[in-house]
């Protein structure tokens, strides 16, 4: 076993989440020594073709990254490892937190076909795809935002991509509709912490509203300029925000989560063209950090 392979425990709580069959209907022999070949590339972001001959063909592996990416296999077993971590106690709702993060785009990422892109096999378009490919340009070049939720813990429960120049707060509403972890003895799916915490870029009427109908207890802090404009309006402009100072000191559980996840260089850096295949590389990653004791 290499540095960075998965060990024999990870790889048994990770083995029953994986497809059963093959595209030619048989199970593949080689799953073991594939995902590991994939979670190498994300964890070192080297090209495909430089991909060690001991994981096998590299476009073995990176077929089988760029399809489990479209069809929403990786998704699927995010949502399964998730499940079982909820299962053994192991995910902390009692404090969720938002936050994004900025990914330098490789310049090998730009110059994507502008024609849409298919799921293999299938005549459907891939899950997570963007018309803009996730890509924004800015003074530094082209960039590429992740917005993330992640549990007390430091493992990530959602997110989402954008382009770099887009904001925090309209894409907060977005990240939570994307939490839903299983609950294998039954039930709806959770899909609400029990509190949440995010940074003053957060701070909207809109942000705010939603959270008091989906009843989730926030700790956002209001900006200077949201403050003085509630004043103004006297009565009509509502009462002021609750804030904790305490509770609002476990914010760094998210950032944390951000930096864990940022560990793999092939998110910290994005080098895929695709959006969905990025979302797919991140999604591994993710997958990777839950598999950990």
């Amino acid at each position: 076993m290499g540095r960075g392979d998965l060990t024999n425990a990870e790889w048994a709580r990770l083995e029953p989440h994986l497809p059963s069959a093959g595209r030619r209907g048989g199970r593949w022999n080689d799953y073991r020594t594939v995902v590991n070949g994939i979670l190498f590339r994300v964890r070192t972001g080297i090209p495909w073709r430089d991909l060690a001959e001991r994981f096998g063909s590299w476009k073995t592996a990176y077929e089988r990254h760029r399809r489990w990416s479209a069809d929403g296999t990786w998704d699927r077993i995010l949502a399964a490892v998730q499940a079982d971590a909820d299962l053994a106690g192991r995910v902390d709702w009692s404090r969720v937190g938002v936050d994004s993060t900025s990914c330098r785009a490789h310049q090998h990422t730009a110059g994507a076909r502008k024609k849409k892109p298919h799921v293999p096999k299938k005549r459907t378009t891939p899950r997570n795809h963007r018309p803009d490919e996730g890509l924004g340009r800015s003074r530094g070049g082209l960039t590429c935002k992740i917005h993330l939720a992640g549990e007390g813990g430091c493992h990530p429960l959602a997110f989402s991509l954008t382009p770099g120049r887009f904001g925090d707060a309209p894409q907060m509403i977005e990240v939570l509709s994307r939490i839903r972890v299983p609950r294998p003895q039954g039930g709806h799916p959770r899909t609400r912490p029990d509190h949440l915490g995010g940074d003053k870029a957060y701070s909207s009427r809109r942000n705010r509203r939603y959270l008091r109908r989906q009843q989730i207890k926030h700790t956002i802090p209001e900006p200077k300029d949201q403050r003085a404009h509630r004043k103004r309006r006297g009565n009509k402009g509502g009462r002021p925000a609750g804030f904790d100072n305490a509770i609002y000191k476990r914010r760094n559980e998210v950032e944390r989560t951000i930096n864990r996840l940022k560990n793999s260089r092939a998110v910290a850096t994005r080098y895929d063209k695709r959006a969905y295949v990025f979302h797919g590389t991140v999604t591994a990653a993710a997958i990777k950090l839950w598999l950990r004791p």
